[in-house]
């Protein structure tokens, strides 16, 4: 038996330890905002914060997970005004919207680390998430917009 805390609430899993914490979230949890999309780490639509940090649940066993913080996008903010949330509104970010919620963890992990990063800091930082329709820009700027705290 594995315990897990979730969005500040504590769930037991009692399957298979090596399973990616990303389909416990999803298919045990109901917590279908983090997304598949590589399976390999490499694309950002599954990140979720484990102690604050960014990481890509596909690659995180579950077994690893146990005793962390887990925050996953349904429990960035409760009524989505997180402020990068209410910056990716106000800058009308998604295109499909495939990749936002793992784009906004991602974010917002950054800002929790840097408040006020540079357009550099922000492009580094956002590098390792893959947007298909290609809102670079967008992104980039909702990330600068919530720095300022929205």
């Amino acid at each position: 038996m594995i315990t897990l805390r979730i969005n500040g609430k504590d769930w037991t899993y009692d399957g298979d330890p090596s399973v990616p914490l990303l389909w416990v979230l999803r298919d045990e949890v109901g917590l279908t905002g983090t997304k598949f999309g590589c399976g390999e780490a490499l694309c950002g639509a599954c990140t979720v914060h484990v102690d604050g940090q960014a990481t890509r649940s596909c690659a995180l066993i579950v077994s690893d997970a146990a005793g962390h913080e887990i925050v996953t996008i349904e429990g960035l903010h409760p009524q989505g005004e997180h402020p990068v949330q209410k910056a990716w509104r106000e800058m009308n970010v998604p295109q499909c919207g495939y990749c936002q919620a793992g784009q906004i963890m991602q974010a917002a992990a950054l800002l929790q680390q840097n408040p006020h990063p540079s357009d550099e800091e922000i492009l580094s930082s956002m590098s390792g998430n893959i947007c298909r329709c290609g809102c670079y820009q967008r992104i980039t700027a909702a990330v600068r917009l919530a720095s300022t705290g929205v």
